[in-house]
């Protein structure tokens, strides 16, 4: 049975493999069109928020003060920048897309808290439930293990737009 497959696959006409090949090719076109690509931030743009209290950043601790956010260039949209507005204090910060289960009214940044320690947790835009979410930092894993989680939310705005 094997030998009569074999000697039928080699009697096609040269056209049945171009056409196999052809087949194949829009197949994993196809596929490759339907599967979801890797999503990062989905801030557009600079934010500015005024954050009232000392926080962590990625591997960063920053004191209080008032910041601009945004994705970090050349980083395929997975590498967030936050920086002081004067300039002068900076941290890098992996992200992931983050959905919410509503559409935020006002852009905003979540923190996470444990104690007396925050750290940066979610990015939202104004009206658009897509976000990013911080990857924890091995020191937000330490801190979370040890003490309860609640939330704080602080109001930001895009850079150049009135802030409410």
């Amino acid at each position: 049975m094997l030998t009569e497959f074999i000697d039928k696959t080699h009697t096609m006409p040269p056209r049945t493999g171009r056409l196999q090949f052809l087949s194949f090719l829009a197949t994993c076109v196809f596929a490759l069109t339907m599967c979801p690509t890797r999503a990062g931030a989905q801030i557009v743009g600079d934010m500015e928020a005024t954050i009232p209290f000392q926080f962590h950043a990625g591997n960063a601790k920053l004191p209080p003060g008032k910041y601009v956010i945004h994705v970090f260039d050349d980083s395929d949209l997975t590498i967030m920048e936050i920086s002081s507005a004067d300039g002068s204090t900076s941290a890098l910060f992996e992200v992931r897309a983050a959905q919410s289960s509503s559409s935020p009214a006002k852009s905003e940044l979540v923190f996470n808290k444990y104690g007396d320690h925050y750290f940066l947790a979610q990015l939202f835009d104004e009206g658009n439930p897509s976000g990013s979410t911080a990857v924890e930092s091995r020191y937000e894993k330490k801190i979370s293990r040890a003490t309860a989680e609640t939330q704080q939310h602080v109001p930001a705005h895009h850079k150049g737009r009135a802030g409410s």
